[in-house]
C-alpha cells in the first residue's frame, strides 16, 4: 500500500491511518473535557452523528454529550442527545453568546469561502463557545486531501477544474459542466499556520504530522 493509500483510505474505516490520526486529535479535545460539568454542550459546525460514533464511546454520547449539530443541509440524528441544525457558521444569531461549552469544528472552516468569510467564522466560534477545538488540513501538505491529488491546491485554477471535469478526483466524482466544476475547486480554500494563528490568535496550534510533514492544524483554547 503505498502512502498516500495509508494516508486517503476510506475515513469510515476504523482501522484505516486517517482514522488513527483523528483519534490522536481526539485525544487532545476531551482532555479538554475532563473537567468540565456534565452534559457538555457542544456545538459541531459541519459535522455528521457517524464521526462522534467512531470517535466517541457510546456511554458518552448517551449520557455525557448533548452536540448539535450545525450544516447548511439537515444531517439525520438517531441518537437522543444530538440535535440536528441547519445554518451557516459564518452567522449563527440563532446561538446566544457563551451557548455551548465547546465549539468543534473538523475539517470545515476551509469551506466557508473567503479569508474574511473564515475570519467572520473564527469571529463566530469565540462568541458562541466557552472554548473551541477547531481542526483544518494544512495548505503546503503536499496531497491535497479532498481531490487527492499531489499539489493540486498550487495548480491554476482553470486547470484544477478541468482536472475534476474530466477524472474522479479523490471524495469528488468528476464534474462533466465546466463552471459547476470551477465552484466546486473554488469552495475550498485552504489555510497556512500563519493565516489560521491570525483566525485563533489566543489559541494553542496543535500541528499533526504525517511521516514528518505538518498534515493539518488543530486550534484549541483555552
Amino acid at each position: 500500500m503505498t502512502i498516500i493509500h495509508q494516508f486517503f483510505a476510506d475515513n469510515r474505516n476504523k482501522n484505516s491511518v486517517a482514522t488513527q490520526l483523528r483519534r490522536q486529535r481526539f485525544d487532545i479535545f476531551m482532555e479538554m473535557l475532563k473537567d468540565l460539568p456534565r452534559p457538555v454542550k457542544i456545538l459541531d459546525i459541519g459535522g455528521s452523528q457517524g464521526y462522534w460514533e467512531m470517535m466517541a464511546d457510546r456511554t458518552l454520547l448517551d449520557r455525557e454529550f448533548q452536540i448539535t449539530l450545525l450544516n447548511i443541509e439537515n444531517q439525520p440524528v438517531s441518537i437522543a442527545s444530538f440535535t440536528a441544525a441547519i445554518g451557516d457558521g459564518r452567522a449563527m444569531p440563532e446561538f446566544s453568546d457563551k451557548q455551548f461549552d465547546i465549539v468543534f469544528s473538523n475539517s470545515t472552516i476551509e469551506h466557508v469561502g473567503s479569508f474574511e468569510d473564515q475570519k467572520r467564522m473564527a469571529d463566530e466560534v469565540r462568541r458562541v463557545g466557552k472554548r473551541y477545538y477547531i481542526q483544518t488540513p494544512n495548505l503546503f501538505f503536499p496531497i491535497e486531501p479532498h481531490f487527492v491529488f499531489p499539489l493540486f491546491q498550487f495548480l491554476p485554477i482553470a486547470f484544477r477544474a478541468w482536472l475534476l471535469q474530466n477524472f474522479n478526483l479523490g471524495w469528488y466524482a468528476k464534474v462533466p459542466d465546466y463552471q459547476k466544476a470551477l465552484c466546486e475547486v473554488k469552495g475550498i480554500r485552504l489555510l497556512n499556520r500563519a493565516e489560521f494563528k491570525q483566525l485563533f490568535p489566543e489559541a494553542t496550534i496543535f500541528q499533526e504530522k504525517f511521516y514528518g510533514m505538518v498534515k493539518s492544524f488543530v486550534a484549541h483554547a483555552p
